[in-house]
């Protein structure tokens, strides 16, 4: 936006002096909406698109690029990808299948692994909708997909007093646990929140810190629709049952006997890392950054993880505190993870690495290898002088504009695409891979970058197992555009980072405000699913 122009002339020349004004607000949920809508472009569209301005930008006449020898080409580049299989996934009873086109249903199979649903109750913040009919819909759903242990949640639904509807959140929060305190026997295992808005509700922040920081209680919440479908409650129970310790589907490949689809991670106990850093949003530049790291459990399998946050300094993209000792204890991000893995994989070490960072630049590579891993080292150091894992280091990246598409066909490039030569580094080891299936706009291939790799992975090896990661998110029924341990990494910074607003701290006050340690019960959960 223009703001403002003065013109000074001289005895040499004309000049115009440009003022940029920038509003370094953050959009709206709204804004965000419609900006979105307006970039969405099918495949074809994207391709006319570019067509178009390669047309109108006239590259060959112009007299700087022809004095350099460079020359743009009018078409674009034509490569060769190949697809691989979907992985097969095992559900409960048994049960065998294999994803078509990146999705899989649910609705007349078993979860693998169920939880119990035993000492809940459900609580309403002012939201309308049937709570009765909501809890016995659910409980429906539940039974028909294998969750046999549910009891009945304790009396109806708890509703927030209409006086304290306009108060802070906070002390919404409180009032509702003081009424259950009184209502209840005891204290519960779970509580299903039923909230007014979907959106940027203000209960959501203080309601799970209350939950998972204060008290201890598993928690699930939802702003229900205007017409509840099964569809829905599946969703709504794929996310609980992962939370109360249960497996909706896992990889055929991960259970005993010795895995045989993923060999390398299914011999030799692995643990692997998912990494992200989270910043502020626009105009949040003195907020504190988050940084989370998920570790893989109970070894042989790779479809359950734990999260463990930590802050740090505003916009710092290097982790800082995976090793921070202190005297004789390291109170860094890493030594939570390793003693985790070793806690639930029968007191086993894992003498392999995998890390999956997201969220780093080119230009920061040398400082995930130089920092961030070294900090692991030292991490693995301190537990044990003689402890010497091998170590794979890979980078995800989404935030890239290489774009792909089939020849002679509208849709997309099909789940499972695979890219690793001529748009890839001569030298190093790279690819990208479309795992999902995009039904929305022109799918954006997700770039990895293997960084150090003393596991020894063949290329056919990484491209097969950083796939099958993309068939084991829990929270739902398709495959996902990135591996599932940075989506949880992210999942949970975000989630962590609503306890307190962190927009309010100072980022001159040292050190960096630390968030509050999640309560010994839902610790090791995978409370943010």
């Amino acid at each position: 936006m223009l703001g403002g122009q003065s013109v000074q002339r001289t005895s040499l020349s004309s000049f115009a002096r440009l003022f940029l004004c920038k509003d370094t607000k953050a959009l709206s949920t709204l804004q965000r909406s419609s900006l979105v809508e307006k970039s969405r472009q099918k495949p074809h569209q994207r391709m006319s698109t570019l067509d178009d301005a390669l047309k109108r930008s006239d590259y060959d006449s112009d007299p700087m690029l022809k004095a350099c020898g460079i020359s743009i080409a009018r078409n674009l580049t034509q490569i060769e990808g190949r697809i691989l299989q979907a992985p097969k996934l095992k559900a409960g009873n048994d049960e065998e299948f294999v994803p078509q086109k990146g999705r899989w249903n649910l609705a007349r199979k078993k979860l693998i692994r169920t939880c119990s649903v035993t000492r809940w109750a459900v609580v309403n913040f002012s939201a309308r909708c049937d709570a009765r009919g909501l809890v016995r819909d659910l409980t429906r759903i539940a039974i028909a997909m294998g969750i046999q242990e549910i009891e009945d949640p304790h009396g109806d639904a708890i509703e927030e007093s209409p006086a304290v509807r306009r108060a802070p959140a906070s002390r919404r929060v409180d009032e509702m646990f003081a009424q259950l305190k009184s209502k209840l026997p005891g204290q519960p295992k779970f509580l299903l929140c039923l909230l007014p808005a979907r959106k940027n509700c203000e209960i959501y922040g203080p309601w799970k810190r209350k939950c998972l920081a204060e008290v201890g209680i598993f928690t699930q919440c939802l702003a229900p629709p205007p017409r509840v479908n099964d569809q829905y409650l599946i969703n709504v129970l794929l996310k609980i049952n992962a939370k109360l310790d249960g497996l909706n589907t896992l990889l055929q490949g991960e259970l005993p006997p010795a895995p045989a689809v993923l060999p390398i991670v299914g011999k030799v106990p692995t643990i692997i890392l998912g990494m992200d850093v989270s910043h502020g949003q626009p105009g949040q530049s003195d907020r504190p950054s988050i940084a989370a790291v998920v570790n893989s459990r109970k070894w042989p399998l790779i479809s359950k993880y734990r999260a463990t946050v930590h802050t740090q300094s505003p916009k710092l993209e290097t982790m800082s505190s995976l090793f921070k000792p202190r005297g004789k204890e390291d109170d860094g991000l890493i030594r939570e993870s390793l003693i985790d893995f070793y806690n639930s994989t029968g007191n086993r070490k894992p003498d392999q690495v995998i890390i999956f960072r997201d969220g780093v630049s080119e230009s920061q590579f040398t400082d995930v290898i130089n920092i961030e891993l070294e900090q692991i080292i030292q991490a693995c150091k301190f537990l044990d002088e003689k402890w010497e894992p091998k170590f794979t280091v890979i980078v995800a990246q989404k935030n890239h504009h290489t774009r792909f598409f089939q020849t002679g066909c509208p849709d997309n490039v099909p789940p499972g695409t695979v890219v690793d030569k001529e748009v890839c580094h001569p030298k190093n080891f790279d690819f990208y891979m479309c795992a999902h299936a995009g039904m929305i706009g022109t799918s954006r291939l997700t770039h990895y970058h293997v960084l150090h790799d003393e596991i020894g992975f063949t290329a056919d090896e990484l491209q097969e197992f950083v796939h099958s990661l993309s068939y084991v998110y829990q929270r739902s029924t398709t495959a996902i555009s990135v591996v599932a341990p940075i989506m949880y990494a992210h999942l949970a910074a975000a989630q962590v980072g609503t306890f307190v607003k962190l927009e309010d701290m100072s980022a001159g006050s040292i050190p960096v405000p630390e968030l509050p340690r999640l309560h010994e019960n839902v610790r090791s959960s995978m409370f943010f699913c």
